[in-house]
């Protein structure tokens, strides 16, 4: 069961995900804290303030809500709003309820807008497309993807949090993710089972440079206020350093899927294409499509970090601190670290992978038409 403590450290993942289970309540410095669902009544006024000290605009309102569940079902709350996203008359939202213990004061704020309709909507469309267009394959992708998520809530996350290892368990966790959805996706056959052993040698091989460029980088795996937060919430119980390497591990593994498997799948093709040709020649021609797909996954792993890092990007522009002491800072330090470590795992899959699928698919009998199901198109 999750600890009101716990409940508190994640709050903004809570909130974002999952905010009807949000009600639970919490202790800070003496007070009581709960989110209830809430509609605007009337939004009473609308201004523009600079933030004193810092020459910043931010805009405020005053409104007045209805309080839909919890404690205070159908109170109505005035209150100020300086959330960056502006509400409107009648827009749903979860407001944070503080009561003093000391006094009993009632202070109430906009946590979040309600956006679960939104990402309902967004899910369904992902699901419907993923099935008019994947078929079989994508309701084996999307069972893949639910077992994902299971192991992931129910093994990874309480294993971590239960003090073992976060090294240990992130990479078990991520290799049985592995494991299990490429053979539920893809079929248990010859082709499969080198994609993942390509896979686990290359998580070998480039783990290790990963844990010595941690260790020699002297990275803590404190990044952000979440690290901060987690570390007082289990008393220091969780290391850190071992956190930030676990997850670099699990970001490659998911990088390395669709390389390994189309590696896989283009020596099953070629030996199924041509019989008469041998192991070097195989080789040769799948390590052509491999450069191929390296340049584009490479390329795109590059501008995915790069969109979620766009904030700090534009910090280091308007930093005057010099860009050499910004790209030495541990933030900045340790996104490089992910996308260098991601494109010498990408790099690396390509020969290891299809070495692998050389030896271990040579001489079987129709290969490419037992598995016409999941070829990947280059």
């Amino acid at each position: 069961m999750v600890t009101m403590k716990r409940v508190f450290a994640g709050a903004i993942l809570i909130l974002v995900l999952f905010p009807a289970f949000s009600h639970a309540e919490v202790n800070a410095v003496g007070d009581t804290q709960t989110y209830q669902k809430a509609r605007v009544i009337n939004v009473l006024d609308q201004k523009t303030a600079i933030i004193p000290g810092t020459g910043t605009p931010a805009q405020t309102q005053t409104l007045q809500a209805e309080i839909l569940d919890g404690p205070n079902t159908g109170t109505t709350v005035t209150f100020e709003n300086d959330y960056p996203v502006q509400l409107e008359k009648g827009g749903t939202f979860y407001a944070r309820h503080i009561t003093s213990t000391l006094d009993g004061t009632d202070m109430w704020s906009v946590a979040d807008p309600y956006r679960l309709p939104v990402l309902a909507i967004l899910a369904v469309a992902f699901v419907a497309l993923l099935f008019l267009f994947g078929g079989i394959q994508g309701v084996r992708g999307f069972t893949s993807l639910g077992g994902s998520i299971l192991l992931i809530f129910y093994v990874l996350i309480p294993g971590i949090y239960s003090g073992y290892s976060p090294i240990l368990v992130s990479i078990g966790v991520a290799s049985l993710i592995v494991i299990v959805g490429s053979y539920i996706t893809h079929g248990f056959n010859r082709a499969t089972s080198a994609a993942i052993l390509g896979m686990i040698s290359t998580v070998l091989v480039t783990g290790a440079a990963a844990y010595w460029v941690v260790h020699a980088a002297h990275l803590s795996g404190y990044t952000g206020d979440e690290q901060v937060y987690l570390n007082f919430d289990t008393h220091g119980g969780i290391d850190m350093v071992g956190l930030l390497f676990g997850g670099i591990m699990i970001g490659l593994l998911g990088v390395l899927y669709d390389i390994a498997i189309g590696q896989a799948i283009a020596v099953e093709e070629l030996f199924s294409a041509g019989a008469h040709l041998g192991h070097p020649e195989v080789y040769r021609r799948a390590i052509r499509i491999g450069r191929e797909h390296i340049g584009a996954l490479v390329n795109t792993l590059a501008i995915a970090y790069v969109g979620a890092s766009l904030p700090l990007l534009l910090l280091i522009q308007s930093s005057d601190t010099g860009i050499l002491f910004m790209l030495n800072s541990e933030i900045f330090a340790t996104e490089i670290v992910r996308i260098l470590i991601g494109s010498i795992g990408l790099i690396l899959g390509v020969p290891i992978t299809t070495l692998i699928a050389t030896y271990m698919l040579a001489g079987q009998p129709h290969a490419g038409h037992a598995h016409e199901g999941h070829r990947h198109h280059h």
